[in-house]
Parts: C-alpha cells; structure tokens; sequence
C-alpha cells in the first residue's frame, strides 16, 4: 500500500502559523508520524526528527513553534518545524533503520522541511534519511556533516548561555553546582563543557533514575556509562534518589535537557537553585516560567539557550565548517542571552516573555519580505 500523506487544518494557530500539519501512515512498516511545519517565512524550515511512542499532537506543534523562535531569534534563514515517529527508539537498528527510510520517503514532497537529529534520533538516522532523498543536516562526518551530537553543538550552547546569564544571577561558573536532568547527548556534553570551566556537576537523571553527590560526579566517568549504553544509577559513588526528587537538590545552576515540560506548577516551587538553563525544547510550562520570575530565579528560555545545534545544522547545511558553527554558537546565543534578560529587566516581564517578543518581531520582519503561505 502507498504511504498516505495527508494535510490537515489545527484548531490552535495564530499570525505565525502552522503553515502546514501533515499526519504519514505507511502500514507496510507499521509507520506512523507526524510532521508539523510551522513558519518558513526566513526559509525552509529546520527541525529535528523525534522518534518516541508517547507525543501528542499538542506537544509536537509547541516543539515547532520553540523551532520557530529559536530560528527567528538567532536570525537563521530559515523556519520551524517539528516530526515525531512514533515508536520505541531502542527498537533493533535494522528495524529502526527501515522505519526511519520509509518516514523519509514520505517527507520527500515535503521540500521546505529539513529534519535534523532529536530525541531518539542520532547521525545515522539523518544519514540514512539523506541517502533517501538528499535532505537532512546533523550527518555524519563521514559524508560531509557536522556531527552536533557528537561534538556537542547544543551542550556547548547551553554552557555559554549560562556563562552570559551567570552575571544577572549573581554567579560565577566556577565552582558553581549544577544539576543535569537528562544525561544523553545533550545532558552529557554540557557537564562536560561545565567542567571545563570549572562548574561541579552535583547530580543527574536519565531514563532509567538518578543519583546526587554533593561533593561532585565524575562526569567523564558518567559519559563513558551512558555511551556503554548503561545508566546513571550504575554510577556506584553516588547515593541514588527518586528521579522526581531531583528539582529539589540544592544546586546553582539547574538545567532540564530531556522531556518537556520537566518544571510544572506541581514541581517547580521545590527549586532550590538561582539559574535554569533549558537544554530540552519547552522543558518549562507557562506556570513554572511566571513562577521562576516571580522568585527571581534568572530562566534562560528554551529557544535562545538551546539554539547551538540548529545553529550547527544551519551551518552545515549552508557549507560551512564545524570551528564556524562553534564561533557562531558562541557569538549568537550569548549575545541573545544578554539582550534577553536585559530586556526581561528593562521592561519588567519574564525572561520568557521578554526572549519571545524578541524573536516574534525579528519573524515578522521576515514575514513581510516574501508571502510564505
């Protein structure tokens, strides 16, 4: 049977979009997904691939929209977009293999949408869509990517957006006490970029629990477990804890970089930290960010800090080299960090609040140079 390829009209949508929300069902491999292309008025829209069981149709859109800001504020010529293969990302690799190059042929029509790698995801995936139809960024060094996974584009972005908002939380990076929630690609390459700088990774979760030492973990020893394919909890120098007890580990700088929606209204007043810095897309509800505000815990937003491998893709997917991604990480998201929270202080709104103004006049700008839709 053909892969149905099907484009739907969303009840929730505003000036900037979706522009188009396509749901792919091919049963021949039992694929189903979803692709949400929000804004391409910039470009063709960049988002990564996510392949999980559990995403709602909600939650992909505001993945798209996060992709939208984050390309609008770092000034990237392109859009937003967001696709979620739903299915356990653990599944054998030949079986993994096949679903993710069937996804690919269904997205081949859909030409101003460029996927990258995301939770559940890696290079391989976007090389095995690219060997489909020519089209994907975050592939492999091998056949002329830039890996951002591998050298850690968005884990490099979280620590200078940090390194820019340490000042307005009257901190400094060294020695300063971190808390990881997510140790994947992600997670682990930021606590490595931390301790580079001095910074003591006090505790960390992934998917399977999560430990806490307050005299500090060995972070490389950590990112040799998690790349074995182990976890956390097999790290046997630290005391274990309950992975929803992490928000309340005394810390300096807290940062989620796994699932969204890590701080919510039923958690976010056990914070016991004065920076977030948001590795996961949405890693904070609209509760959590007023409430942070309100407490004068300084939030970095999601689509200025986490911006560094979208940047990378970007960068790679318009020729240019890995040492000019990384120089380009560094100038655009500390400089965004900064006018942020300047303007959060300037007008006395949320940093949240304050970062989205900012790209949403930097998209309309875009929007009135070429018709998108």
């Amino acid at each position: 049977m053909t892969p149905a390829l099907e484009t739907q009209t969303f009840a929730f949508n505003d000036e900037f979009g979706p522009a188009k929300i396509i749901q792919l069902w091919s049963p021949s491999v039992n694929l189903r997904a979803i692709v949400v292309i929000d804004n391409v008025a910039a470009g063709p829209a960049i988002g990564g691939t996510r392949m999980a069981p559990d995403v709602s149709l909600s939650e992909c859109f505001r993945l798209a929209r996060a992709m939208t800001l984050k390309n609008a504020a770092c000034g990237l010529r392109h859009g937003g977009a967001k696709s979620v293969i739903f299915a356990d990302p653990d599944m054998p690799e030949p079986e993994k293999e096949r679903l993710i190059r069937a996804f690919a042929k269904c997205i081949e029509p859909l030409t101003d949408y460029i996927p990258g790698p995301d939770m559940g995801t890696n290079e391989i995936a976007m090389g095995w869509i690219h060997d489909e139809i020519g089209r994907a960024v975050g592939l492999p060094s091998e056949i002329g990517g830039i890996p951002l996974d591998e050298i850690g584009a968005t884990g490099f972005g979280l620590v200078i957006a940090a390194q820019a908002a340490a000042p307005f939380a009257q901190l400094s990076l060294e020695g300063a006490r971190v808390v990881m929630q997510g140790f994947g690609a992600v997670g682990r390459n930021a606590a490595r970029f931390f301790a580079q700088r001095g910074a003591r990774l006090v505790a960390a979760a992934d998917r399977r629990g999560a430990i806490v030492d307050p005299s500090g973990l060995d972070v490389f020893a950590l990112a040799e477990l998690t790349r074995a394919g182990k976890s956390v909890v097999d790290y046997d120098k630290a005391r274990r804890i309950d992975p929803d007890d992490l928000v309340a580990v005394p810390c300096d700088i807290w940062i989620p970089a796994a699932r969204p929606d890590a701080l919510r209204a039923d958690n976010v007043e056990r914070l016991k930290c004065k920076l977030v810095v948001q590795g996961a897309n949405i890693g904070a509800t609209p509760q959590a960010e007023r409430y942070m505000y309100e407490r004068g815990i300084v939030a970095v937003p999601d689509f200025i800090c986490n911006a560094g491998g979208v940047i990378c893709g970007a960068v790679e997917y318009h020729g240019g080299s890995e040492s000019a991604a990384f120089a380009m990480i560094e100038e655009k998201i500390g400089r965004n960090t900064r006018l942020t929270l300047e303007r959060s202080r300037e007008l006395g709104v949320s940093p949240y609040d304050a970062a989205k103004g900012l790209a949403e006049d930097r998209l309309r700008k875009a929007m009135r140079l070429r018709r998108w839709r």
